[in-house]
């Protein structure tokens, strides 16, 4: 009791001090004094007190927007020092009543609900966390280092996701530009001019931005995968097979090439992932997968693939793949595999054949007939190909219809190889004539 009447004086004669300085308007004395009287209840283990007092001396009237944020960077010190869980909570939510609302101490409160956040979803509480991290809108910070703005978004993007918010999670990423990650961070950084935001350097435990790239790419890939968006997945794959520290060690490429293999294969058809599929065949790393490189020679190739043979040889890929930890091939890809199949097929087909019988078509992708005109029809109304199908002669034409321009032009063409043509046996002519008028002079 004689210890916390000793705590009282002492706190009762650091207020008067405290008072003195902030009306002279003396920072460092105001300062000083309010961060003695937090280390007193500090030393004294007095957390009730260590609350009160902040929030008093934050309302007292003048109070120095320096004295607040003195006040508050030294009460985060002692959050993990507290003796229990509700303790440490209370201390938060204390500093954070103390700098809502106040632009001076945003950087201070965004890291107090960070932590907050991660005592919640410690104990299971992850909405409740993913709420709490949504209140804070880090992008507008000015004076928060790019990686700790960075590190907090992805923060709340994974909450989003484990909470299975999915529409929330992609609005949150849109605030990261993926070209932020390729900026050279070992050029030298520019002295900030006079007048311009000074920008507080990252804490230690931040990672450095190629580790928050991977880590991006990484929720990214856990947000198209419930969309079951491939060539995204393919995409997110290829970004993290392209940070330096992966592509140099065999051990973590060669799991990521195996994965951005089966995406484009998975994959619908367009031209993006054409693209991808002749960039990553020219990957020299890839003759290290002979498999793998067949598998998608075979797709490029505009020959028939036989859909029970590709299963067969690769059927306990596939499975290794699904079962692996984190295997991110769920049970649609098996028929999505043998969907990019048929459809290879069927455009190989069109780039033969101008008409072809259904029967025929049939034959050649090992289906039915009601499931090949299925798959056929399906591609066209994705517009992935021209085609008809007249049902009665069961005969399909691939023939593309014209627009109306096209065959204008293609006339307007025609008339002036037609004119070119009649010009040189015009001048052809002349000259046979000359030649044979001159013979006759002589």
């Amino acid at each position: 009791m004689e210890g916390g009447g000793n705590l009282e004086s002492s706190i009762e004669q650091l207020l008067n001090v405290e008072k003195q300085m902030r009306l002279s308007g003396e920072v460092a004395g105001t300062k000083k004094a309010a961060t003695d009287i937090l280390q007193l209840c500090f030393e004294a283990r007095a957390w009730k007190t260590l609350n009160d007092q902040i929030i008093l001396l934050s309302k007292r009237r003048g109070q120095l927007k320096q004295a607040v944020t003195a006040m508050v960077q030294q009460a985060m010190q002692y959050i993990d020092e507290t003796p229990d869980i509700e303790t440490r909570i209370e201390l938060i939510k204390t500093l954070n009543s103390v700098s809502a609302g106040k632009i001076y101490v945003e950087i201070e409160r965004a890291r107090l609900i960070k932590k907050l956040a991660k005592i919640k979803e410690g104990q299971g509480l992850i909405a409740e966390a993913a709420d709490l991290m949504q209140e804070i809108a880090v992008e507008t910070f000015g004076a928060m280092a790019k990686t700790e703005k960075i590190a907090f978004i992805l923060e709340q993007v994974r909450l989003c996701l484990d909470r299975q918010d999915y529409v929330r999670a992609q609005i949150l990423s849109r605030k990261i530009s993926p070209r932020v990650f390729d900026i050279d961070t070992s050029k030298e950084k520019k002295k900030p001019k006079e007048g311009d935001n000074l920008v507080e350097e990252a804490p230690a435990d931040i990672p450095s931005l190629l580790e928050l790239k991977r880590i991006y790419y990484e929720l990214m890939i856990r947000y198209y995968t419930h969309n079951n968006d491939y060539l995204e997945i393919c995409r997110c794959y290829k970004a993290i097979y392209d940070i330096p520290s992966v592509k140099e060690n065999p051990a973590l490429w060669t799991p990521v090439l195996r994965k951005i293999c089966w995406f484009l294969v998975l994959a619908p058809h367009d031209p993006m992932q054409s693209s991808l599929l002749n960039s990553t065949l020219d990957d020299k790393n890839l003759s290290e997968l002979p498999n793998f490189r067949l598998l998608l020679k075979q797709l490029v190739t505009m020959e028939v693939v036989q859909w029970t043979s590709l299963w067969n040889a690769y059927k306990d890929e596939f499975e290794n793949e699904k079962s692996m930890l984190g295997g991110s091939l769920g049970d649609k890809a098996a028929e999505d595999l043998r969907q990019r199949v048929i459809e290879h097929n069927i455009l190989v087909v069109s780039k033969y054949y101008a008409r072809i019988t259904l029967k025929r078509l049939a034959e050649l992708l090992c289906l039915s007939i009601q499931e090949a005109e299925k798959h056929l029809s399906d591609m066209v109304v994705s517009k992935a190909l021209m085609a008809k199908i007249d049902r009665p002669m069961e005969i399909v034409c691939f023939q593309t219809a014209k627009d109306s321009n096209d065959i204008l032009n293609s006339w307007a063409m025609n008339l002036e190889k037609l004119l070119d043509l009649v010009e040189k046996s015009c001048h052809q002519i002349h000259k046979e004539t000359m030649v044979h008028k001159a013979a006759l002079k002589v």
